[in-house]
C-alpha cells in the first residue's frame, strides 16, 4: 500500500531524523537519490544536459546538491535560481565547485541554457508552497522546452501540497521524485495530474507513529482483500446481489451492471427492471435471475432516469431497497432518491452527479454547487457528501476518491489504475456491478470501493491497452484480472 502523510507530519519526522544524523546528511541522501534517478532518465533518453530550476529553501537545496553530483559525474549541468542570493548557500557552492553553471533570471543566459536541456529539474517550491506560481516562476516554467523530460523535486511547483485545491498554474511534470514518503498532492485528484510518474526515495524517515491521510491499494493489497470462496461456500455465503438498473432509454446500463457483477464472482445476481431490459440481460447473462427474492446487497440506479415515471415498479424497488437495512450501492439515477440512512451505503457519483446531489441536500436558498466546484476541490465536496449522508463516497474520475464520513476517522483512499480511454459511456455501470458483488460478499465498504476501482481500472487497461476500450470489453475482462491478481501476476 502506498501511504501519503500530512505535511505537518512529514516536517516532524524529518526533524526527528535530522536530530540523530550529522548536519546535512538527510539532504545529502535526498540529493543522491535524485541524482541517481536523473542519471537513469538521461541514459534512457540518450540525453546529455540537465538544468535545475531552483527556488529558496531545502527543496532548492536538494536540486542544487543533485546538480553538483551530476556535474561531478561529467554531466553538463546548470542551475537557474529564482533569487540568486536567497537559495541554499551550501548547495549553490557545491554546484559551483563541481563545475555546474549557476545563474539567475536577471539576464538572458538562463533561457539559452534551458533551451538546450534534455532533463529539467523543478526545484522551485516544495512542501511549504501554496497553489499557483509567482510571476518569476511562471516565466521560468513557460521557458521549459517541450522536448525536455521534467522531473519535479519532491512535488511539482505550484500544486497544493495538501492536494485539496486544483490549479493549472503549476508545473506539469513527467516524473516526481519525492523523499521518504508520499505527500497528499501525489495521490489526490486535484493535483495528481501534475505529478506524472511517482518515484519515492528512501531517506530513512520513521513514520511508524504517524497516521496516513491518503492510501492507495496495490495489487498485493487487492489480493489480500479479495473474497475467495472455499469448499464450504454456497451461493448465499458468496453473496446474492440485487440489481435495479437500466431503463427503456438506457437498456445497456442494466446489461453492463449485471455483467460487471457476474464477472466479479457473486453467488447470484437478481435483476429487477423493465421486461424488455430483462430480456436483453438474459441474452448476455442467462445465469441472471429476474425474479424477486432474497438478496444481501443492492446496486441501484445505473441507467435509471428519475424523471421517467413510465416504470413505477423500478422506482418502487429503489425506494424499498433504500428503506431496508441492507447495504446499497447507489449510482446515477438512484442518487435522486437518496437520503441519509443508517444501513451501509456506498454512492458512486461523477463530478456532475455529486454537484447535483450536494445542491439538492443543501436545499433552497443555499448556493448551488457546480461541476467546476467539485473538480476544483474534489476531496472537500466528497467529504461534504459523506458527512451529510453518513455514506462512503466513491467519486469517479481519472483519480478515483473513496471518502468515509469524518466520524469514521479513516484515511481517504485514491486509485488511478485506469487509462484515459475508460472515460466512456457504460464504464460506470460496470463499476457499480463490481462494487455490488464485493459488498454482497461482505467486504467492508471502503475496501470494496478501492478494490473495485483497482480491478475496474486494470480491466480497462488490459482490455485494450493503449487505445479505445468499450465498457463491454471491460466487463468481460474482469474474471481474468481477478484471477491474475490472486495468482500474483500483477506485482506491487
Amino acid at each position: 500500500m502506498i501511504k501519503a502523510f500530512a505535511v505537518a507530519d512529514v516536517r516532524a519526522v524529518e526533524a526527528a531524523a535530522m536530530a540523530g544524523l550529522p548536519d546535512g546528511e538527510l539532504m545529502a541522501r535526498a540529493a543522491r537519490g535524485l541524482a541517481e534517478v536523473v542519471s537513469e532518465r538521461l541514459t534512457e533518453r540518450d540525453g546529455r544536459r540537465v538544468v535545475a530550476l531552483v527556488g529558496g529553501g531545502n527543496n532548492g537545496g536538494d536540486a542544487l546538491y543533485a546538480a553538483a553530483l551530476l556535474a561531478q559525474a561529467g554531466v553538463a549541468t546548470a542551475a537557474v535560481c529564482t533569487a540568486y542570493g536567497s537559495v541554499h548557500s551550501g548547495g549553490r557552492e557545491a554546484a559551483l565547485t563541481e563545475g555546474a553553471v549557476v545563474t539567475d533570471t536577471s539576464g538572458a543566459e538562463w533561457e539559452a541554457l534551458l533551451e538546450e536541456a534534455d532533463v529539467v529539474l523543478d526545484g522551485i517550491t516544495g512542501i511549504g508552497g501554496r497553489p499557483g506560481l509567482s510571476a518569476e516562476a511562471r516565466h521560468m516554467v513557460a521557458a521549459i522546452p517541450e522536448t525536455a523530460y521534467v522531473i519535479a523535486v519532491d512535488l511539482p511547483s505550484g500544486v497544493d501540497p495538501a492536494g485539496l485545491v486544483g490549479t493549472a498554474d503549476c508545473v506539469f511534470a513527467d516524473e516526481t521524485v519525492t523523499f521518504g514518503v508520499a505527500k497528499p498532492c501525489h495521490l489526490l485528484p486535484a493535483s495528481e495530474a501534475a505529478v506524472g510518474r511517482l518515484t519515492i526515495i528512501d531517506i530513512g524517515l520513521d513514520v511508524a507513529d504517524r497516521t496516513a491521510v491518503v492510501e492507495r491499494l496495490t495489487a498485493d493489497d487487492v489480493a489480500a482483500a479479495w473474497p475467495v470462496p472455499t469448499a464450504a461456500s454456497d451461493k448465499y455465503s458468496r453473496g446474492v446481489l440485487g440489481v435495479v438498473a437500466g431503463s427503456a432509454a438506457y437498456p445497456g446500463a442494466g446489461i453492463l451492471c449485471v455483467l460487471g457483477a457476474l464477472g466479479t464472482g457473486p453467488g447470484m445476481v437478481r435483476y429487477l427492471g423493465p421486461a424488455a431490459v430483462a430480456a436483453l440481460v438474459h441474452v448476455h447473462a442467462p445465469e441472471a435471475v429476474t425474479a424477486t427474492g432474497r438478496v444481501q446487497a443492492w446496486v441501484l440506479g445505473s441507467g435509471v432516469d428519475p424523471e421517467d415515471t413510465d416504470d413505477e415498479d423500478q422506482v418502487r424497488w429503489i425506494r424499498q431497497a433504500l428503506d431496508s437495512d441492507l447495504p446499497c450501492v447507489v449510482d446515477a439515477g438512484g442518487l435522486a432518491f437518496l437520503a441519509p440512512r443508517t444501513a451501509p451505503t456506498l454512492i458512486t457519483p461523477h463530478a456532475g452527479e455529486l454537484a447535483r446531489l450536494l445542491s439538492r441536500l443543501a436545499g433552497p436558498g443555499e448556493s448551488e454547487v457546480t461541476r467546476e466546484d467539485v473538480l476544483d476541490r474534489p476531496g472537500e465536496h466528497a467529504q461534504a457528501a459523506a458527512d451529510a449522508l453518513g455514506a462512503v463516497v466513491l467519486l469517479k474520475g481519472a483519480t478515483t476518491l473513496v471518502v468515509s464520513p469524518t466520524a469514521h476517522g479513516r484515511p481517504v483512499r485514491s486509485q488511478a489504475d485506469a487509462p484515459p480511454w475508460l472515460a466512456t459511456a457504460g464504464a460506470g455501470d460496470v463499476l457499480a456491478g463490481i462494487l455490488g458483488t464485493l459488498v454482497a460478499a461482505g467486504v467492508d465498504l471502503v475496501d470494496a470501493a478501492s478494490v473495485g476501482a483497482f480491478v475496474h481500472g486494470l480491466a480497462a487497461d488490459r482490455a485494450n491497452p493503449g487505445g479505445p476500450v468499450r465498457a463491454l470489453a471491460v466487463a468481460r475482462r474482469i474474471p481474468w484480472i481477478v484471477s491474475g491478481v490472486l495468482a500474483g501476476l500483477y506485482t506491487g
